[in-house]
């Protein structure tokens, strides 16, 4: 064997209890798994893993990291906590597909999230992204197609209905992205362009995804006001489809959605009951973080952010949005009158704006307007600031990650001065906080919801499980110590109790220290359409 690991108890990935075994690594598999109580494996080397447990790696169902595997070494918020596989291409905007047009577009639209890395951005497609991936990453990765820069590709970001040419082209790259490895289709409905998708696009793009066995992954319309239409949207767009459907980051947020979590369940219970194929995950915390930007209503980024300004301009247009945000809600901000008190600047563009981070938006303005400061804000920063929105809801995250198709992810932002926590601490919080302490899984069952179960959604054959044949992507925790040490004040600390960290059969993390290895690879979808 190249790698012995002894005196493990293994929590296979199952849900299924723990059993001691030594487990053999070659060439990148688990080789040998032998339960007979002897040291019988050679190795050239031996990990000693006594009172502690082997699990496979965890998987991150929603992930921001498309530039950071390229520009991070070490890329320890992840490899740190025992995630081996992270899933991109989130929220309906991400790298490819581009053209010369949508590329700069899209690195600066989303800048807030992935900020502008060092990285040569000179890949089209999604295959030739993920070909990049294959030079080596710290982590695996998977990539869904984005809805929205599909439609960028299609019709810029028109507000309106595509036109039947318009939907071919969409149905095109859709198409395009899955034969070249792809594993769904992703969506950002409160984004703009895909915001701007009525629920027959969405359908016509899933009948394509549903013919090469994929899923579609939404951030559906709203997490707030309405957020029950939003979910109950995307199962009939799935049902109609004939398409599975995987809910990404489920929460319910604001005060009018508390105590809502078991009305969202009965959705899902009804779905599965009825033959739609629907999972989820979330991160186990209660704020939320994006681009500040995002709170616009959709009408005034029509046309992109250049058109923005222009609108700004206009003084009866820039006291319409001003209203909208502040009185009737809008539907960037999930429906609901933004509460200034509760959005905190988390990372900014601009360095000459930095004493702006952690600082709520209404702090913030000072005698100025918040919406007001705000418009102002995101125009000085060319829309490269981050907030963090303190608007979760304790019960609603309780529930929803007991439910039987959970599965658990970061929504990691890894760009900005004051980042969210969950990028480093989503994996560890889980097995620390909510199973260790609060009791509310076991080891064996929040093992499952971030290995085995996430891998079945991806349609993984060959990783997720501690079985023979598999892909060695394996962590070693201790179950006594593992925990979250990132906070909103230290974002960044690596997470306690995750010793060891093998990806495709290279320790990444050894002795809790970063390797050299750059042993993670795309992993892509097999067999071909239907």
């Amino acid at each position: 064997m190249d790698i012995v690991i002894r005196g493990a108890e293994v929590a296979d990935g199952t849900g299924s209890p723990r059993f001691a075994a030594e487990v053999g690594v070659k060439d990148g598999r688990i080789a040998a798994i032998d339960t007979d109580g002897g040291e019988r494996l050679d190795g050239a080397r031996v990990v000693d893993a006594g009172g502690l447990i082997l699990s496979p790696g965890f998987i991150d169902m929603h992930a921001h990291s498309e530039l950071a595997v390229l520009a991070d070494h070490d890329h320890l918020a992840k490899l740190g906590q025992g995630c081996t596989l992270e899933v991109l291409g989130q929220d309906g905007l991400s790298y490819a597909p581009v053209d010369e047009t949508t590329a700069p577009q899209m690195w600066e639209a989303i800048a807030a999230w992935n900020g502008r890395l060092d990285v040569d951005f000179n890949w089209r497609t999604v295959g030739e992204y993920l070909d990049r991936l294959d030079e080596g990453i710290p982590t695996n990765a998977a990539y869904l197609v984005p809805h929205g820069t599909v439609r960028m590709l299609a019709m810029g970001w028109e507000h309106r209905a595509p036109t039947e040419a318009e939907l071919a082209v969409m149905k095109a790259h859709v198409a395009q992205g899955m034969d070249e490895g792809a594993l769904g289709l992703s969506a950002g409905l409160s984004y703009a362009p895909g915001m701007y998708a009525k629920t027959d696009e969405l359908v016509e793009l899933c009948k394509v995804v549903a013919q090469y066995g994929g899923y579609f992954g939404p951030h559906q319309r709203s997490y707030g006001a309405g957020a029950m239409e939003g979910y109950a949207e995307m199962i009939e767009i799935c049902r109609e489809a004939g398409c599975a459907l995987h809910l990404a980051h489920a929460t319910l947020n604001y005060r009018v959605n508390e105590g809502r979590a078991a009305e969202l369940l009965k959705l899902v219970d009804e779905g599965l009951d009825e033959g739609v194929p629907i999972s989820l995950d979330t991160y186990p915390y209660l704020p939320g973080m994006t681009m500040l930007a995002a709170m616009l209503p959709s009408w005034s980024v029509a046309g992109g952010y250049g058109a923005l300004q222009e609108r700004l301009a206009d003084a009866e247009t820039r006291r319409r949005i001003v209203h909208e945000l502040d009185v009737e809600g809008t539907d960037g901000a999930n429906g609901v009158p933004v509460d200034w008190s509760k959005i905190e600047i988390a990372g900014v563009a601009k360095p000459e704006l930095r004493d702006l981070v952690g600082q709520r938006v209404a702090e913030a303005a000072g005698t100025q307007r918040a919406s007001e400061f705000f418009l102002d804000l995101i125009v000085r920063d060319e829309f490269g600031t981050a907030c963090l929105m303190h608007v979760g809801n304790e019960e609603n995250v309780r529930a929803i990650m007991r439910h039987g198709v959970h599965t658990g992810s970061s929504d990691g932002v890894l760009a900005g001065d004051k980042i969210h926590p969950r990028a480093w601490g989503s994996f560890a919080r889980y097995l620390g906080h909510y199973t260790r302490e609060l009791g509310l899984l076991s080891v064996e069952e929040c093992v499952a919801h971030l290995s085995g179960r996430p891998a079945a959604v991806l349609g993984l054959r060959d990783r997720g499980l501690v079985k023979e044949g598999f892909a060695a992507d394996l962590v070693l925790f201790d179950p006594e110590t593992v925990d979250a040490k990132a906070t909103f004040e230290q974002p960044r600390r690596q997470a306690a109790g995750v010793p060891f960290v093998l990806v495709n059969g290279a320790l990444a993390i050894d002795e809790g220290r970063r390797t050299e290895a750059l042993s993670g690879r795309s992993v892509r979808r097999r067999g071909f359409a239907s």
